[in-house]
């Protein structure tokens, strides 16, 4: 089922940006939408989409159509909540963001009785996430968790592994933290192990819960610029894709979302003088 019809599905308003439907909904909506289908039997995909997951759609043709696969999209990222108010098709929910939704989900797990399967995180961190989350909701259940090692990607019996363990354990949520495309790539080849769970990519949500790193304060996320603070915390890793690949792609984005804007403008005058001259 493509994101539009799982939206309309679900009874929610759709922007479209950038050749993605994305969700208007607020975080504690999305919370509530994973919960309720999980409490119904129903399995799902929540991706959260960022500026970094749209260059690399925009690039990479594959990686495009694995993205759109998610049953629901929602905007992960102040330059997309940006673009949809550019292009006169606000996403007035504002942005859900899956290092948020490291908190609010398991709560709202934990009150309901759902379990959590935690996959990825480098050395113990899965391990200290687990023990953050737990000190917080003492009634979580933590199905499992399994940190694969570096080159997994390889390894046929790291992918047989995580299949038994996601299987034996029957999760309702399972949330991977491993990067963008990596963790999307997983949840298609894992979901057939625990098809009525709810899946989510959560990038270094592990790392910001367990404290093993530390993330942005509060001003620079609201204000779009959480993404410097990262870069000068992994200058190695993150300059090469900030400021090569994902700036230059902004002007891309707004670019589109321009010509989106006037197509709409000139389709609301043509319909104007429709109206005008049957009357």
């Amino acid at each position: 089922m493509s994101p539009l019809s799982s939206h309309l599905r679900y009874g929610m308003r759709t922007v479209r940006l950038a050749g993605f439907e994305f969700a208007d909904v607020s975080e504690r909506q999305c919370v509530e939408l994973v919960v309720s289908e999980r409490l119904q039997g129903r399995g799902g995909w929540l991706l959260t989409a960022n500026t970094d997951f749209l260059c690399q759609a925009h690039k990479d043709p594959e990686v495009r159509a694995m993205y759109q696969r998610a049953d629901v999209v929602v905007a992960d990222g102040m330059p997309v909540i940006w673009a949809s108010r550019f292009q006169g098709t606000p996403l007035n929910k504002g942005r859900v963001c899956g290092s948020d939704m490291i908190h609010s989900l398991p709560e709202a797990c934990a009150r309901e009785g759902l379990s959590i399967f935690l996959l990825g995180g480098v050395g113990d961190v899965a391990e200290r996430t687990e023990a953050v989350l737990k000190a917080r909701h003492p009634s979580l259940r933590i199905a499992g968790k399994y940190s694969p090692p570096f080159g997994f990607e390889k390894d046929p019996e790291q992918y047989a592994a995580m299949h038994a363990a996601i299987r034996e354990s029957n999760p309702d949520v399972v949330l991977v933290a491993l990067g963008a495309p990596k963790s999307e790539r997983l949840v298609q080849e894992l979901r057939p192990s625990a098809p009525d769970a709810w899946w989510m990519g959560v990038g270094a949500s592990f790392e910001f819960a367990s404290g093993a790193r530390r993330r942005a304060p509060a001003l620079m996320r609201r204000t779009g610029v959480e993404w410097l603070y990262r870069m000068l915390q992994d200058p190695k890793r993150l300059v090469r894709r900030y400021l090569r690949d994902n700036l230059p792609y902004l002007t891309v984005l707004f670019s589109e979302a321009l010509k989106v804007r006037r197509q709409e403008r000139r389709a609301a005058v043509a319909a104007g003088a429709a109206a005008t001259t049957q009357e």
